[in-house]
């Protein structure tokens, strides 16, 4: 186990500035996923707080806290509101790629502005046809610079931002461009249609001659190499948020509930011995997830420590440690949490299901947050590796496969 210097005075503070603003976050959140009401308001609010700013070093203006601190908050944040952490997500993987990147007077720049509340969102999936491992979305130049022409889906937390970094295609080569939102070039929509997790910002961006500059144009090979559980740890807060909101309202309903059955075990649901049983499997699960989080957490905080050597064995070392931590984090987590979300209708009865109680949202949001990355390939991987040694190429990509390309060809043909 990696061991991580902490430094509770500075968690206390951040958690004291958050705390009005999850308060706040927790009443709201029922209302917003019934209205499907996007969070601006919560969402500026959090970056007023300095939730943006969590893990940038002190000088830069941030809070500098480590990823075990910063993983504690996210969690916080999502038993208040699932959809939150996941907004940030976009946010929280570019702040990392500076944090690991060498030293310049743009990385130092930027990180001040970031410091200052400024927010970035994300855009590297698309849909459609296109071929495994490339990107519809081009680079080019014209007379007036570099313009981006496309359109990415599942651009969770780009409706809020001031900025979206994206994946696109510069000659055959994938580079990532800092694209200002605020240009008549960019057009970002709140079209995600899935059952869960429904005010996340996770829609469609279109560019049409969006402008970037020269300096936030870069190559995709330079990111982070740990980014990948990055992102993974981030829905793993999700989850384990999930997973103690389960356990909250189960609590909660359950002290409000009058009404018993005859041929059940106490004269009050709360007393009821089989009914307690369950709500402490309920904590039980809130619990792992809390410790999954805290130990993939500190894997992460490892491979950031080593990231300054980014070609050193013991970083490569590093990085694969979060990336398996990650995964196995997310097995386990994907059967769990939604497991848990289902059974906290066996302690409450048919009432449990009113919609104004909107207790299946635990359950759609974990269903759905488990959705990204589909966890059956990481298991996999993780057995490859178990058993035969391998390890994979930790960035993956989503498309259509030559074979499956060729088969289509010769249908249409």
């Amino acid at each position: 186990m990696v061991t991580v210097t902490q430094a509770p005075d500075r968690l206390a503070t951040v958690r004291a500035r958050l705390a009005p603003v999850l308060e706040e976050a927790a009443e709201g959140v029922v209302a917003r996923e019934r209205d499907r009401r996007l969070p601006h308001r919560q969402v500026r609010a959090l970056l007023d707080a300095g939730l943006g700013r969590a893990r940038i070093p002190v000088e830069f203006g941030g809070d500098g806290l480590a990823w075990p601190e910063f993983a504690a908050l996210l969690v916080e944040l999502a038993t208040a509101d699932s959809n939150l952490p996941q907004v940030f997500r976009g946010h929280i993987a570019y702040v990392e790629d500076l944090l690991a990147s060498p030293p310049t007077p743009r990385r130092d720049a930027w990180l001040t502005r970031l410091a200052a509340g400024e927010f970035v969102g994300n855009a590297w999936s698309e849909v459609g046809s296109g071929a495994l491992g490339s990107t519809g979305t081009r680079l080019s130049r014209d007379d007036r610079g570099w313009r981006v022409d496309g359109r990415k889906f599942y651009t969770t937390g780009s409706i809020f931002a001031d900025w979206i970094d994206a994946t696109v295609d510069r000659d055959g080569e994938t580079v990532t461009a800092l694209i200002p939102t605020a240009q008549d070039g960019v057009r970002i929509s709140d079209d995600w249609d899935g059952f869960g997790q429904p005010v996340t910002g996770t829609g469609a961006a279109t560019f049409d001659g969006a402008r970037v500059d020269d300096a936030d144009v870069a190559d995709f090979g330079a990111r982070f190499r740990f980014q990948t559980a990055v992102y993974q740890l981030v829905l793993l807060t999700v989850l384990a948020g999930i997973a103690a909101a389960i356990e909250r309202d189960a609590g909660t309903q359950l002290r409000a509930r009058s009404r018993v059955y005859s041929h059940g075990s106490a004269d009050r649901a709360q007393d009821d011995p089989q009914v307690l049983q369950i709500v402490g499997e309920l904590g039980s699960t809130a619990f792992a997830a809390r410790a999954v989080v805290a130990e993939v957490a500190r894997a992460v905080q490892l491979a950031a420590d080593t990231a300054a050597d980014r070609d050193s064995t013991t970083h490569a070392e590093a990085v694969v440690a979060a990336e398996f931590a990650s995964a196995q984090g997310q097995v386990v987590l994907t059967e769990l949490v939604p497991r848990a979300a289902t059974r906290i209708f066996d302690t409450l009865g048919a009432s449990g299901v009113s919609v104004t109680r909107a207790l299946d949202r635990h359950w759609r949001n974990a269903r759905t947050v488990s959705s990204h990355n589909p966890w059956i390939f990481k298991a996999r991987q993780l057995g490859d590796h178990s058993v035969n040694g391998v390890v994979p190429d930790f960035v993956w990509s989503v498309g259509v496969a030559p074979l499956a390309a060729r088969s289509v060809e010769g249908a249409d043909a």
